[in-house]
């Protein structure tokens, strides 16, 4: 049959234009017409001060972002390596008991990953050549979705109707593409939100990253590469909306307390905002000709900073399972069929089920006030940091360089 596309994506943010991106950069997918839906696509950033919204890009990411051209196309200045992270307990200290100190010397890694900023990541994967030359962008909303026995049809708010062979849903978190699919998710909402900011600090924060577990969530600073420090803080909904409207000179208080001056004194160096925290997974990834990736199909509290990281990680293997299939003689309509994208399923739930699942048990340890679950938090934490073992297992998972990962996460390389 003939389609107006073999692939749409709908969704154009970093997970959504990384997927077209792979595939288009794929030899064995390179006959295939690709096409991004995205109503609001982004512009060049403008030269001057860094967005709030920031990520914190793994080593599998990185990898993968190499491989399609894009990483090379983030400016230097838009990019902070961290050796370090020291992660710690409330009642504890940064070095001593109750603490964990990872760093990349005891890796052969140069680095933990880099604090990079997302509209720059975006525009360079919009940017990258293999998004250049091969992917149609459509600027509209979804309309509508409807699946027949040889297509998808998808249906544009400006009134274009499309046949396609598959559906990509990468439309975030409230993902219309999966209710229009009929995917239904399990989850909850976090009586937490995320209170977010950039700060300047009285020490320079050495390239480390910085997370202390407080009963009501954890608090983070992450290293900027202009000097500063991008402040992360899971707490109660009132609290985070008083540090978002009260005068900056108590919040900077409230927040060098809350890192117990670990970096001297703080002042808030940007705007503030704060969003509602929510753990969502769909129950599934995939149907006849549609799969989902990034916050679609899962979306993960914030305190390991590994939402982007598993959208990237979704992306590569479904490219690969769709390459796979074309590389054993499959043609464009055996791609969108149920039993190859189930591979990705099985492949993609798994591992994610283990990153929210730990993510998840670790809010929910580190944020209870009773006594004895702190003395058993502070115990755990000195014996993973005196463990080799399990500090490389940690790191492993933060790193993106354990599991079982797409081989264009595995080591960097060049698709075009």
């Amino acid at each position: 049959m003939r389609h107006d596309f073999h692939i749409v994506i709908v969704g154009g943010g970093m997970v959504g234009a990384c997927a077209a991106a792979l595939a288009a950069a794929d030899p064995r997918l390179a006959e295939l017409r690709i096409a991004v839906l995205e109503a609001h696509p982004p512009a060049s950033p403008p030269q001057g001060d860094m967005d709030l919204r920031v990520s914190a890009v793994s080593r599998a990411s990185q990898r993968i972002l190499t491989a399609i051209g894009a990483w090379h196309l983030v400016p230097t200045q838009s990019l902070s390596p961290y050796e370090d992270m020291i992660v710690w307990d409330a009642a504890g200290k940064p070095r001593g008991t109750g603490a964990i100190h990872f760093s990349a010397s005891a890796t052969s890694e140069p680095n933990l990953g880099h604090i990079v900023e997302n509209r720059r990541l975006q525009w360079a994967l919009y940017d990258c050549p293999p998004f250049r030359q091969r992917i149609t962008l459509l600027r509209a909303e979804l309309a509508g979705l409807t699946f027949e026995r040889d297509r998808a049809v998808v249906s544009l708010g400006d009134g274009r109707v499309l046949s396609t062979a598959l559906v990509v849903g990468s439309d975030g978190a409230a993902s219309l593409s999966r209710k229009l699919s009929g995917i239904e998710t399990a989850g909850w909402n976090y009586d937490q939100r995320a209170f977010v900011t950039h700060v300047r600090t009285e020490h320079p924060h050495a390239r480390t990253a910085w997370q202390r577990f407080l009963t009501n969530g954890p608090i983070a600073f992450l290293p900027l590469a202009d000097g500063r420090s991008s402040i992360v803080w899971t707490t109660l909904p009132d609290h985070a909306e008083h540090l978002a409207s009260c005068p900056p000179e108590e919040a900077s208080r409230e927040i060098e307390q809350a890192l117990d001056g670990v970096l001297g004194k703080v002042e808030i160096a940007a705007a503030r905002v704060h969003f509602p925290l929510r753990l969502t997974h769909a129950r599934q990834y995939c149907r006849d000709r549609f799969a989902l990736v990034g916050d679609a199909a899962h979306s993960i509290h914030p305190l390991a900073g590994q939402g982007v990281n598993l959208g990237f990680l979704d992306c590569a293997a479904l490219v690969q399972v769709l390459a796979q299939e074309v590389e054993a003689g499959g043609n464009v309509e055996s791609l969108a069929e149920l039993r190859v994208l189930r591979r990705y399923e099985r492949w993609r739930k798994s591992e994610n089920l283990i990153a929210l699942g730990m993510v998840d048990g670790l809010n929910r340890l580190f944020s209870n006030p009773n006594g004895t679950l702190g003395w058993i938090r502070r115990t755990g934490l000195s014996a993973v940091d005196s463990s080799a073992l399990a500090k490389r297992f940690f790191m492993g998972r933060a790193m993106g360089t354990s599991g079982e990962l797409p081989a264009v996460a595995q080591e960097s390389r060049l698709l075009v």
